[in-house]
């Protein structure tokens, strides 16, 4: 989760310090980025997932890195499932939401 609100003040240009002093900076996304939740997010990493996890990534995911997720399943033992060609970080096309709902069904039950 770090990583991703690090990459999200990256992209939008807000240093740690104004965040720090602004408190909460809205997104042109519509997040908002907020030190408090950056500051438990950073004082609380994951040490230890005990719970058995698949996870559904996008290969066109432009929000997290493949090489973030790949990390994470390898340490955790998780179960990582690929949407090839089509797929983004928000799963809502009618295509995207097929491989969701399939996916869903096969993980979730």
């Amino acid at each position: 989760m770090e990583r991703l609100i690090r990459n999200m003040m990256q992209w939008f240009h807000v240093s740690e310090n104004d965040l720090k002093e602004k408190r909460e900076i809205p997104t042109p996304t519509g997040e908002t980025l907020s030190w408090p939740y950056y500051e438990y997010v950073k004082a609380h990493p994951i040490r230890a997932w005990d719970n058995p996890t698949a996870i559904l990534y996008a290969a066109g995911d432009n929000i997290t890195e493949r090489a973030v997720v790949d990390a994470f399943v390898e340490r955790f033992h998780c179960q990582l499932s690929v949407m090839g060609i089509g797929g983004e970080h928000y799963f809502h096309t009618p295509e995207q939401l097929q491989v969701l709902n399939a996916w869903l069904s096969a993980n979730v039950g």
